[in-house]
């Protein structure tokens, strides 16, 4: 009883069984906090026993959280850029940029390996800003350097931690300004689950971004849960169907009838939909019936470093979308 109120609740419980292994109350205390801690993201309102594996998993986190800190202040990262293109011609609209992480001792690591400690930690801000710098200022020296692909566009990614710094509309205003790059040559990124969180600060969030002439892309379309009852207020104007459907397209009825309602439910909202994941000719034909106007993938290229984006820029690989 709090106050006269009764107040429910439920606790997440870290067990460790003890034995003569151990010889400081420290670490008896360490393992329970990280039992606890399993318990949470295990969904809460449960236990769970301490193993061997969550101190390997707990020490693996750490190094890569630290190796993480390292890399931003020692700027390891670097981007790679995937073409988009219309479907229907083949011709090159503009890129989408994608990190990756030059760690010296490892090699190359994709997001998958680092994103989500990134998030987990905060580190994901500082990361996503910089890539979004590099990135303006990289399309802008295409644009410069060739001046026959002058209207590419850049794709950026955000994280949902980035919609909430109170500096995101100012961070991207001093990039802008910095790289001189205008605004309608710019799309951000964003995933469809992040929409859902104070969706009336989302939609204002958004409006502002479009109202500097920024496009708005949900991402991974599909795999979220994205409500219709506000999907056509929100001031988007893509909708980007997820891989996996795609790669799907032929062999799964359902997946195939997911890809021909997003289509559908694009055009029905006057949005572009875009394909990810194009691999074969068969589902880039299945996609052009379906109406989709554009689309990335292998079928027409990996994503590039800076360098090989160059050598077909000026071998003109691509031929370029009239404006």
């Amino acid at each position: 009883m709090l106050e006269g109120r009764e107040v429910y609740t439920t606790c997440s419980i870290g067990v460790v069984l003890g034995s003569r292994d151990y010889t400081q109350a420290a670490h008896l205390l360490r393992n329970a906090d990280i039992a606890m801690y399993r318990a949470k993201n295990q969904g809460k309102a449960r236990y769970e026993i301490f193993g061997a594996e969550m101190h390997t998993q707990a020490l693996r986190r750490l190094h890569l959280e630290n190796d993480l800190r390292r890399a931003i202040e020692h700027q390891e990262f670097i981007l790679h850029y995937q073409p988009i293109v219309m479907l229907d011609t083949g011709n090159l609209v503009g890129f989408e940029a994608l990190i990756r992480w030059q760690q010296p001792t490892q090699g190359l690591k994709y997001p998958g390996d680092f994103i989500s400690v990134a998030e987990e930690t905060g580190l994901i801000t500082p990361l996503d800003y910089w890539g979004l710098w590099t990135a303006c200022h990289q399309i802008v020296a295409w644009q410069t350097d060739f001046p026959e692909y002058a209207n590419l566009k850049i794709s950026v990614n955000l994280s949902a931690q980035d919609l909430r710094q109170s500096d995101l509309l100012a961070e991207v205003d001093r990039i802008l300004s910095d790289t001189r790059l205008p605004g309608r040559y710019l799309s951000l990124e964003i995933t469809e689950s992040m929409l859902i969180e104070d969706i009336e600060f989302t939609i204002d969030l958004l409006r502002q971004l479009q109202e500097r002439e920024i496009q708005i892309s949900i991402d991974d379309f599909g795999t979220g849960y994205s409500s219709l009852n506000y999907l056509h207020r929100l001031p988007v104007d893509y909708l980007k169907v997820d891989r996996s459907f795609v790669q799907q397209i032929q062999e799964d009825t359902r997946k195939h009838q997911i890809v021909e309602t997003i289509a559908a439910l694009s055009q029905q909202l006057e949005l572009d939909a875009i394909a990810e994941g194009i691999e074969t000719p068969q589902q880039l034909e299945r996609l052009r019936a379906l109406g989709y106007q554009l689309g990335q993938g292998y079928l027409f290229s990996q994503a590039l470093s800076r360098e090989a984006v160059e050598m077909g820029l000026k071998h003109r690989e691509w031929a370029i979308e009239e404006q």
